[in-house]
């Protein structure tokens, strides 16, 4: 279920993270769904139980998991559908500016493809 890249460059913590909100955008897990013990995932995902420790209480600070004593951790309702698309597309579009400007692209060239997307045009010549 979840997807670690133990070569990239983003923590994976953060990877964690990003994987619980894509996996509640595309709808693998739902509302109120419980989330895996943090020793169980650490140990299916051979990483420091600490690492998953700190993404479970990242997603709890931004809302989108609670967690009870003895009960377990859960998806809360925060990551809707729309909402958990919204977050997963403002997250691939902040990968793509870095890539852009790690390739050369300038900030007026990127800025250009934002005002004429938000403009309705369909080419970004």
């Amino acid at each position: 279920m979840f997807q670690l890249d133990l070569a990239s460059r983003v923590p994976i913590y953060e990877q964690l993270y990003n994987n619980v909100i894509k996996l509640a955008s595309a709808g693998v897990i739902h509302p109120y769904d419980k989330l895996p013990p943090v020793r169980t995932l650490a140990s299916q995902l051979g990483v420091n139980p600490n690492t998953v420790a700190k993404a479970y209480r990242t997603l709890e600070a931004d809302g989108y998991i609670s967690s009870t004593v003895g009960r377990g951790t859960f998806l809360t309702d925060k990551l809707s559908s729309d909402s958990a698309h919204k977050i997963m597309a403002v997250e691939q579009f902040k990968e793509a500016a870095k890539n852009a400007f790690l390739f050369g692209a300038d900030k007026v060239e990127l800025l250009q493809i934002i005002d004429t997307t938000f403009e309705g045009g369909d080419t970004n010549d």
